[in-house]
């Protein structure tokens, strides 16, 4: 845009948002532009105007020196420095061998609102979603036990379920489905009525709690869940967290597991070396028998994408692929910058040979729909 033709301040201060979001940045910052954008998006444009050439900017509430001097930019039609500066490291790849599988992903099928944990309402991540070419997303909000989490009773779902399905004509053709991120009980069940479940499109399940179990104990319960019948998406297996940047290409099999035969190829935690500050170690659980498992069942295992997770390591991605296992990459964005964290998922499948079309969210939606549809 040249110079002196006002720019969308508004639309300026949400990109900045987002991609300091997709460069995993503090979320005091990001909530700083977006208080800013809303802030900017309520105020009269003529006394946006006086404000902008008498300083008084900042007198908005929300809006600080950093922001004012963006929107100030973007009213004189430059484009923000802030933004210059985030978009030109923004478009660097990931791994070039990754480039291919994102750019046939169709979709994203781990995502997390403000009905839950997120950070975002529904028509943001929606939006967000939209603006990457997706063609759909599955909001995957939190079950009822997970409260630290503000998981969704039956009802509070059954709500939300009714406003995905109500927004459908508004953002057709693209597809916003139904789903939920649902708690695999100690017992192996999961924490959401059956029924429920099978109204969904999309059901991801996660174990969150007892991640320190012994090996037997956590390879039953997985396996019980699997063998509900109830679930589309093994969720993030390991439950391991990195103290990594999206940056970091430390590998994985670093993490000390042990790898003696098939108990081994599970996640292991104790490894004797000292634990990062943040991190947590992988569940032990016999993986040989939850992907055999998961591949009877046409359960995916996902590759989250997360830079705090990548997970599952590289090694239980490799048995995965000879168990013969569907995958789903995932972004498990709690933020609409989150969702194109994509990349860095792909870039693992990709160097552990994963076939795309064995990657669920590769499928157009009435193929995946159809593979979900088995719930039912």
């Amino acid at each position: 845009m040249a110079a002196g033709t006002p720019r969308d301040p508004v639309a300026d201060l949400r990109r900045i948002a987002f991609l300091l979001e997709k460069a995993n940045e503090a979320t005091y910052r990001v909530r700083a532009f977006r208080r800013a954008a809303a802030a900017v998006a309520e105020a009269d444009p003529a006394d946006l105007a006086r404000r902008t050439e008498n300083g008084g900017l900042t007198d908005l509430p929300g809006v600080g020196t950093v922001t004012a001097r963006c929107v100030e930019e973007s009213l004189r039609g430059e484009e923000p420095v802030y933004l210059r500066r985030l978009l030109s490291t923004a478009g660097r790849s990931v791994d070039e061998d990754g480039d291919t599988l994102r750019h046939k992903l169709k979709g994203d099928l781990h995502s997390h609102t403000d009905a839950s944990d997120g950070g975002s309402p529904l028509t943001e991540m929606a939006s967000a979603a939209i603006d990457l070419g997706h063609e759909y997303l599955a909001v995957t909000d939190h079950s009822p036990r997970l409260t630290v989490a503000n998981g969704l009773s039956p009802e509070r779902l059954r709500r939300q379920v009714r406003q995905i399905r109500s927004l459908a004509t508004d953002v057709a053709p693209f597809r916003l489905l139904a789903g939920i991120e649902v708690d695999i009980n100690a017992d192996g069940t999961l924490d959401q009525e059956p029924e429920l479940l099978a109204e969904l499109d999309v059901v991801v399940a996660s174990v969150h709690s007892g991640l320190r179990s012994a090996g037997p104990v956590m390879t039953e319960r997985m396996l019980t869940a699997i063998r509900t019948g109830q679930m589309d998406i093994l969720g993030h297996c390991t439950g391991r967290r990195l103290a990594a940047r999206p940056t970091d290409t430390a590998d994985d099999d670093s993490t000390g597991a042990k790898r003696s035969g098939t108990k081994g190829s599970g996640a292991q935690g104790g490894s004797g070396r000292r634990r990062r500050s943040g991190s947590r170690p992988e569940s032990e659980f016999d993986a040989a028998r939850v992907f055999a498992a998961c591949a009877e069942a046409e359960v995916a295992v996902e590759v989250n994408c997360r830079p705090d997770r990548l997970d599952p390591p590289k090694r239980l991605l490799r048995l995965a692929i000879e168990a013969g296992c569907l995958f789903s990459v995932d972004s498990d964005a709690h933020a609409p910058g989150q969702l194109d964290w994509l990349p860095y998922g792909c870039a693992r499948a990709a160097a552990c040979g994963i076939d795309p079309d064995r990657v669920v969210n590769t499928w157009p939606v009435d193929r995946l729909l159809a593979w979900t549809a088995r719930r039912t």
